[in-house]
Parts: C-alpha cells; structure tokens; sequence
C-alpha cells in the first residue's frame, strides 16, 4: 500500500484513463481540469467496410498546452494500463492505439509518467468490495461526490475515471 505525500501545493497532477472512450484530468492546488479523450471516427484500415476511433491529436496536444498556464514547479501522470486481451482483439487494438497518441503528447511535453492498473487506484477510490459492473456507477457518484463542479459533464460521459485517476495521483505521488 502507498503511503501518503505531505501536501505539494506546486506540484500539477495529470490523470489519464487510457482509451477512445476515457477522460483525462489534471489537478493543480484547487485547480482541476476534466476532459473526455477528444476522438474522430474514420474509416479503417482494413478491406471490410467499417470505422475506428482515433484520438484527435491537435485538440488533446492543445490541452496539455493549456496546463502550462499553471507554471508547477513539477508535474506527474498516471495512466491506466490499456487492456489487452487476445479475445477482445478490436477492442485491444483500439487501446493500444489510444496509447501511442497518448504517449507520444506526453513525450512531447516532457511529463514524467508512470502506469497503473485500473484496480490499483480502484482499490483505493471506489468502495470495497465493488463488482464489476457496479465499477462505472460508483465512478460517477464518487466523482460527483469529490467533483461537484464536473457533475454534469461526470453525468453525461457515465464515469469520473480520469478524476479518480488524478485525485489518487495527488495524494499518493
């Protein structure tokens, strides 16, 4: 288990649920931003008619170009690990590809950057002893609950992952 840092009233805090339907956050003092992953739908890559969702770089790049407003003597993100997983293939794809865009922003603006599974921040954030199809549920209430100010937008996209994300960044990093 972590142990708690003393408050880091210049430190900013970046939280991302990694994926085409996530959200990312950052927290800086009382300061919080909460953004649902920008995406575009285009056409695959492949010969069945179909789309893909793809990270819309120039509006997440615009984003992360937003928080150097707070001149933070530091910054640290958290990024949930994708999901990977031979039976859910599309889905695996879709992830991983969500991460490379993600990754290569973070890169760009020299954030220093760690991974974490969902359940490790779960483990602390949502209640015990949450099933998995309760985790969504419990993510929007706690999130409405710590968030007020998001609740509408928390609503609208069903969860607060990338709030939780942050929030479990700020205290234990």
């Amino acid at each position: 288990m972590r142990t708690r840092h003393p408050s880091n009233s210049d430190k900013l805090y970046i939280g991302i649920d990694n994926g085409v339907t996530g959200t990312i956050a950052s927290i800086y003092n009382n300061y919080v931003k909460f953004l649902k992953t920008p995406v575009k739908s285009e056409q695959n890559y492949t010969k069945k008619k179909g789309n893909i969702s793809r990270i819309e770089f120039n509006i997440l790049n615009a984003w992360f170009e937003s928080l150097s407003y707070f001149h933070a003597s530091s910054v640290f993100c958290l990024i949930e690990r994708p999901m990977v997983n031979p039976g859910r293939f599309a889905a695996s794809i879709s992830a991983l590809r969500s991460l490379e865009a993600t990754l290569i922003l973070i890169e760009n603006h020299k954030i220093p950057f760690q991974y974490i599974d969902s359940k490790e921040w779960q483990r602390v954030m949502l209640p015990k002893g949450s099933k998995k199809e309760q985790l969504k549920i419990d993510s929007k209430n706690i999130g409405i609950r710590l968030f007020p100010n998001f609740a509408d937008k928390i609503r609208k996209h069903k969860d607060a992952d990338g709030l939780l994300i942050t929030e479990y960044c700020r205290r234990y990093y």
